[in-house]
């Protein structure tokens, strides 16, 4: 079986809501700078954003790789799944370390549609990717944390009701390693916003919801701190691996949009009489982005694989990231020039997913840490940083 027609009836339900939102409603959202609320609420309402939720809770209980069919068929039919992809790589965090009573008293809730959780904040202005020098800290006083500092990039804030908060709870000269002596907490940011919590929005390229954060004394309750204090790193790092594999699946998803979108343009393009699919010039490099796609998608399976089956897939979520990145990179710039003119032109959609792809070439974490990450825990050479 090909990879592309694997779990066909999860493409096939994904795709019976995404045809209520083609590219007219997407193209209306991005033009309005807005959210696509109605999208989001009639994916929810038809379970595909409970799908890691265990059934007892009133999910669905699938796996990572069941999951990362729907992130890749949403924006294979057109649409942008970061809008809505948090939920999914933050529910592993709360599954695999959160405890009974957080499970139950959020799970049910998520899974109804009645919570969203789509925030993570972890990123800050002045560490980026150097998670372990966050600056952010949580100082406990009896049964509340306070919490005082600065996040930035943090998604979702705006359209979410909760968010995971990775904070310092142990001073870094404290500690036997850096990475020791962070916590994650869920917070309830319909408690929180304006209350210790100050919002910034980030106005951006591909209009996509993300927020600068402050915090000063912030109360969150002892009850919110998932597994152990000082843990939070390892407990991130679930997520983080969830994260990259399901962007890898998105960019996927966008590399076969792109590829599809190509082939039919040099298809039906007729120039010099003879349509301007017979040239090589244009064909290879839409067969070439289609072959690297198909690698690609290889990487994303296994990743997908090592993580359902509780293996460590630090490398494979990595490499399935970049390699799906690249791809996806690639197919939108051979899209861009085969629709030569008519690429830039709003209508085609062609000009909105090629911002919203090259995203990821930056984000969740930049290519070049991605091959800083396998150039010394793969390939055992010298830290370079």
């Amino acid at each position: 079986m090909r990879t592309t027609e694997r779990y066909q009836d999860i493409r096939d339900g994904v795709d019976a809501v995404c045809a209520q939102f083609g590219g007219d409603y997407f193209r209306g959202v991005d033009e309005q700078r807005a959210y696509p609320e109605a999208f989001v609420d009639a994916l929810t309402r038809a379970g595909w954003m409970a799908a890691l939720i265990p059934e007892q809770y009133g999910g669905s209980g699938l796996g990572l790789a069941e999951a990362s069919v729907i992130m890749e068929q949403i924006n294979r039919a057109g649409g942008n799944a970061g809008a809505c992809h948090g939920q999914m790589y933050n529910m592993g965090t709360l599954l695999r370390n959160g405890s009974r009573e957080q499970k139950d008293k959020y799970l049910p809730k998520i899974a109804a549609g009645e919570l969203r959780m789509q925030s993570m904040g972890v990123t800050e202005p002045t560490t980026g990717t150097d998670t372990t020098k966050l600056k952010t800290v949580a100082v406990k006083q009896g049964d509340r944390y306070l919490v005082s500092g600065q996040k930035v990039w943090i998604s979702r804030v705006q359209h979410s009701d909760l968010m995971l908060l990775l904070a310092r709870t142990t001073p870094v000269n404290k500690v036997r390693k850096k990475s020791e002596g962070m916590s994650v907490f869920i917070v309830d940011l319909r408690e929180s916003i304006g209350k210790g919590l100050i919002v910034k929005p980030i106005p951006n390229m591909v209009n996509h919801e993300t927020n600068e954060l402050f915090f000063d004394d912030l109360e969150i309750p002892v009850e919110n701190l998932i597994g152990e204090e000082g843990k939070g790193f390892r407990y991130i790092l679930d997520g983080l691996n969830a994260e990259r594999t399901l962007i890898a699946a998105e960019c996927i998803g966008d590399a076969y949009w792109f590829i599809d979108k190509a082939t039919a343009y040099a298809n039906d393009r007729i120039v010099f009489d003879r349509p301007i699919g017979k040239n090589q010039g244009i064909q290879f490099p839409i067969a070439e982005a289609y072959v690297e796609t198909e690698a690609a998608d290889l990487m994303r399976w296994k990743a997908c694989e090592l993580y359902d089956g509780h293996q460590p897939c630090g490398a494979e979520a990595n490499m399935a990231k970049y390699l799906a990145a690249k791809a996806s990179w690639e197919a939108a710039n051979t899209c861009l020039q085969t629709h030569g003119g008519f690429g830039f032109a709003c209508e085609y959609d062609v000009e909105r997913k090629f911002r919203e792809t090259r995203l990821y070439q930056v984000a969740p974490i930049s290519t070049n840490l991605i091959l800083s990450y396998v150039a010394e825990h793969v390939l055992g050479l010298p830290r370079s940083f």
